[in-house]
């Protein structure tokens, strides 16, 4: 039976996994993670290693429990009163959602990159250094450190480094969003979670997103959401294809791609259907 209609019917399916991912070494392991908004089951049994030091995407039709997959890692849905959950995810071989984790250690593991820009109303130095203020952090010589290390990780530097004083909100929509990358780099996560970053940009600034995105892995694991197949088949090591809540295949990206082991597989990446 075909495994997407078997999905939309309610039925189990097995994940397929191709060897070469499951033969690296994961930052993060997703363990039979099932994911409920009240009494509506939105993630089935989903497990899948994120592999350390590349990046991963996250491809399927909309609703098909991608951004919530993803909000799940920093725990950004215990925010809503309606979730429960069921299984586990580890950091290294630290569970997230033990009682006794410190959720905002967590988030600092773990920089969030949102669909729309969302710079802080303040300086652009400020919005880089947030995550060292809240921590405490009052040396004005290690702050304007980690702002330049941080600019310049996001590949900022150079057009903003005369400008640090101005508001964050002065930039363009794609120098918006690399100062949020940067703002994300500044507590040196061992992740980086990129929620569909370009979709609000135009294509030249996606083109600068995507250009970073290729430098910043092997310093960070990179786990992204998109719903563009061209862009996770230009900057993924591997890509997880999800339907209706589940994960269908899990391989390397070229051979998603190119020779996925399901029918059902291909033909979503060839758009015959979703």
């Amino acid at each position: 039976m075909n495994r997407l209609k078997a999905i939309a019917e309610g039925q189990p399916i097995e994940s397929v996994y191709h060897d070469e991912v499951l033969a690296r070494e994961a930052v993060l392991t997703i363990k039979d993670f099932n994911l409920y908004y009240g009494r509506k089951q939105a993630l089935y049994n989903i497990s899948m290693p994120i592999a350390r030091g590349m990046v991963t995407a996250l491809v399927g039709p909309s609703g098909c429990g991608k951004s919530t997959l993803l909000r799940s890692v920093n725990r950004m849905n215990d925010l809503i009163d309606s979730v429960s959950i069921e299984g586990d995810m580890l950091l290294g071989n630290e569970s997230i959602f033990a009682s006794g984790v410190d959720v905002i250690q967590l988030r600092k593991r773990m920089g969030m990159v949102f669909q729309k820009p969302n710079p802080f109303p303040m300086s652009i130095f400020e919005n880089v250094v947030y995550p060292l203020r809240i921590d405490g952090e009052r040396d004005k010589n290690r702050l304007m450190q980690v702002c330049e290390h941080s600019l310049r990780g996001a590949a900022l530097w150079d057009e903003v480094k005369d400008r640090l004083h101005e508001s964050g909100l002065s930039l363009s929509g794609g120098q918006q969003q690399r100062l949020c990358i940067a703002r994300a780099i500044a507590s040196d996560p061992e992740v980086l979670l990129l929620d569909e970053p370009c979709s609000a940009l135009d294509p030249i600034a996606t083109s600068k997103i995507e250009d970073l995105i290729e430098k910043l892995k092997g310093d960070y694991s990179i786990l992204i959401v998109t719903h563009n197949m061209q862009q996770a088949s230009r900057i993924s090591d591997h890509t997880a294809f999800m339907y209706l809540g589940r994960l269908v295949e899990l391989g390397v990206t070229s051979s998603i791609f190119t020779r996925p082991k399901l029918k059902e597989t291909e033909d979503y990446i060839t758009g015959r259907f979703g």
